[in-house]
């Protein structure tokens, strides 16, 4: 089994060797009535990327990732690997694209493992269909990855929110997704958590044919572990690219209405006497 607490990968950012389109968003509007959250946002995702959405409250960042999962109406196009994703059928989306919330609601005695073969329902040709090797291989490795096997006949109720966290992040592992969504995936975290799964997750996008894109308010983890960025200011878009060229005082500072470089540099100097 592995020990996350030995996960050894390099916290530096991921340097993204970008492979075929996976996920192409054109023109995407979403409004409630007349409030529009997001306006004519386009992009793309390509493979061995990791996309950062940035922004602050209200930006529109989750509604981003709530269209391209279907999950509010919206005009424009999302598309995976050029199939418009309304004409992909849900079985097969979830055999694309997984998805991992920042709060998980469970009020039922499931065990661990239980939650993660969840994970392989996709992959099911019946509801009732027996266990099949690849199935079961892909539950014992999510499990092992996340650091979760010693816990997989534990109750969910049972479970800290870090495990929690990572209990769904083996389900998602276990789908074997080829693009993975993050919506704030450690917002509620404590560090050593808010460390290991975005280390687990910096594992898992360097396979091949892979791809993640995380909605996130921390610009340190954005720096840390993306690739790419895309900053948003009231559903807009104000700039994309690779991280480096987008989290910029230029487009920082208009957005946050302050000076967010010299404020990150006030924060770090305060560790620097404990040097």
């Amino acid at each position: 089994m592995l020990d996350v607490k030995e996960l050894s990968v390099d916290i530096g950012r991921i340097v993204a060797h970008r492979g075929d389109r996976m996920l192409d968003v054109k023109e995407l509007s979403v409004s409630y009535g007349s409030c529009t959250v997001v306006d004519r946002l386009s992009f793309h995702v390509s493979e061995g990327q990791w996309l950062m959405i940035v922004g602050p409250n209200g930006a529109g960042k989750s509604t981003v990732l709530n269209a391209v999962t279907q999950g509010v109406a919206y005009s424009g196009t999302v598309s995976l690997r050029g199939k418009d994703v309304k004409k992909i059928s849900a079985a097969q989306r979830a055999k694309e694209v997984g998805v991992l919330a920042q709060n998980h609601f469970v009020g039922y005695e499931f065990t661990v493992e239980e939650v993660v073969r969840l994970g392989r329902y996709a992959y099911s040709s019946r509801v009732l269909a027996g266990r099949k090797d690849e199935d079961e291989k892909a539950v014992d490795d999510a499990l092992a990855l996340t650091g979760m096997e010693a816990l997989r006949g534990q109750s969910v109720l049972k479970l800290s929110g870090g495990e929690l966290q990572r209990t769904f992040l083996a389900q998602v592992f276990a789908q074997d997704p080829k693009l993975l969504l993050l919506d704030e995936p450690t917002n509620h975290l404590d560090l050593v958590y808010q460390k290991q799964v975005f280390e687990l997750i910096a594992q898992w996008v360097k396979q091949p044919g892979r791809a993640v894109v995380s909605v996130v308010h921390d610009l340190s983890l954005a720096k840390a572990f993306g690739s790419d960025a895309l900053l948003m200011s009231r559903g807009r878009l104000v700039a994309q690219g690779e991280i480096d060229e987008v989290l910029r005082p230029e487009h920082l500072d208009p957005v946050y209405h302050m000076d967010v470089c010299a404020w990150m540099r006030e924060m770090l100097s305060q560790w620097k006497t404990m040097e």
